[in-house]
């Protein structure tokens, strides 16, 4: 006897989870956990900046709150698309940590303050039209970029992020130095999280497996708070409403040197971002193509010009949110959307933004743990289409992971170096990236070996191209 199957409609058979429009109850929570997983990394770069130009403590909140309300409109160009802008992928648009050493060489060159803010500024505004010029270009030449490199640069960014969120675990950068640092009680905060967020994840049902970092990040709060040790102080004194304005510290300065070294900078980023899209495409078995690339990358271009405009800083494709989709497998990218309208509020109530930055470090970090694990995950699983018993493949892994480590291991190794250089040279991600490229160009594209010749064209509905000979 024949088993009857359910007719389903054209739409239902055609419509990629990516495109799936969720009911707006879901879409919010999901979208929120989004903005709590992001949140920690995408206030970290104007606290930091802004400390290092010395900058008051209004001006940072302004600096903060400018932040927040242009991540969420990059976010919702990247996701949404508008013309040929964005990838139209579930990828949330955060500050690059690449740029933050060479922007406080920058500012700090500039007489700090306000006025080596200017500078910054300048040359964020021509690094972001630059992208978005050169964004259709750059896209062509990912068949340089095949999954040795990708894979390579993806793992990377993973391995360097795990520290930040085990400093967050161990109480924040703040604490380093003090008695606070390490302390059982916040290692406690941290483990409880993670294990927490395993728990949900094992025993849970889908739903509630989906949304396990959300949760972790509610009980590791909440436990913290009966504890005493969240303080929301800082709602209570924080104005409701606040709106960023263009401009709002005076004019850009367009200056030489600043603006070569942004562009060097947004060069790496779009490395980056090219990792990014295709490990987003690995995840939601979404295909990839150049097209997809140039978008991504334009997006990447207006959300810098925006930055410079609304008083903020170069932006892409947030890696860290990776690692939240692949966890949850909401693969919608209209819930990265949802998210974008959050930060958008954030950016415009004060209030709220400061109820959120009341999680503590230890719960964020141990939340951190697993999603930026993930991150690596997502690199050593494109890693895996890669023939590594291949000597020359083998070699660019292993010299750009070590090359990677070098700042975070040695930090006097480039103490030395001109500050320009120093400032590339001592982010981690970017030094790896950036030799994975150029052992890839000396091993396999300067040579007449044609097996390396990977067009990521060709790459499949899983978003990977065949292994790499």
């Amino acid at each position: 006897m024949a088993t009857h199957v359910p007719r389903q409609s054209s739409r239902q058979q055609h419509t990629h989870p990516v495109d799936e429009l969720l009911p707006i109850p879901q879409l919010a929570l999901y979208g929120f956990q989004h903005v709590l997983a992001f949140y920690a990394a995408a206030v970290i770069v104007p606290i930091l900046l802004g400390n290092a130009l010395g900058l008051s403590g209004q001006e940072l909140v302004h600096l903060i709150n400018a932040d927040l309300l242009t991540c969420g409109i990059a976010s919702i160009i990247q996701a949404l698309g508008v013309w040929k802008v964005g990838a139209r992928l579930p990828l949330v648009q955060g500050v690059t940590f690449t740029a933050v050493s060479p922007m406080i060489a920058i500012g700090t060159g500039a007489g700090s303050g306000t006025a080596g803010l200017l500078v910054v500024y300048g040359a964020v505004i021509t690094a972001g039209i630059a992208t978005f010029l050169f964004a259709p270009v750059f896209s062509k030449l990912v068949k340089y970029f095949p999954p040795i490199v990708i894979g390579t640069i993806l793992t990377i960014i993973g391995i360097t992020l795990i520290p930040v969120a085990l400093q967050d675990a161990a109480g924040g950068a703040q604490l380093i130095g003090s008695p606070a640092y390490g302390d059982p009680k916040n290692l406690a905060y941290a483990l409880g999280t993670l294990l927490f967020i395993l728990a949900v994840t094992r025993v849970g049902k889908p739903f509630l497996s989906s949304l396990a970092v959300l949760l972790g990040l509610i009980a590791g709060t909440a436990v913290a708070w009966l504890f005493g040790d969240v303080d929301f102080s800082a709602v209570r004194d924080t104005d409701w409403f606040g709106v960023t304005t263009p401009f709002h510290y005076g004019m850009p300065r367009f200056e030489p040197l600043p603006v070569i070294a942004m562009l060097v900078v947004m060069l790496i980023t779009m490395v980056e971002t090219t990792g990014d899209v295709y490990a987003i495409g690995e995840i939601t078995r979404k295909r990839v193509d150049t097209d997809t690339v140039a978008r991504a990358l334009r997006a990447d271009g207006v959300a810098t010009v925006l930055g410079g405009v609304l008083n903020s800083f170069p932006y892409v494709a947030f890696a860290e949110n990776i690692g939240l989709v692949r966890m949850s497998k909401v693969m919608s990218r209209y819930v990265v959307v949802a998210a974008g309208v959050f930060m958008v509020a954030l950016g415009l109530l004060p209030k709220a933004g400061s109820l959120v930055a009341a999680i503590p470090h230890p719960v964020l970090g141990g939340a951190a743990i697993s999603m930026f694990g993930m991150v690596a995950a997502v690199g050593i699983q494109i890693l895996g289409k890669v023939d590594l018993r291949e000597e020359r493949n083998a070699l660019i892994l292993a010299v750009s992971l070590g090359a990677a480590l070098l700042p975070t291991t040695v930090a006097p190794f480039f103490d030395r170096m001109p500050d320009n250089l120093r400032a590339v040279l001592n982010s981690g991600i970017t030094l790896g990236a950036v030799t994975a490229i150029v052992l890839n160009l000396l091993f396999n594209v300067f040579t007449s070996r044609t097996s390396m010749e990977i067009d990521w064209d060709d790459v499949g509905e899983g978003g990977a191209a065949a292994p790499a000979h």
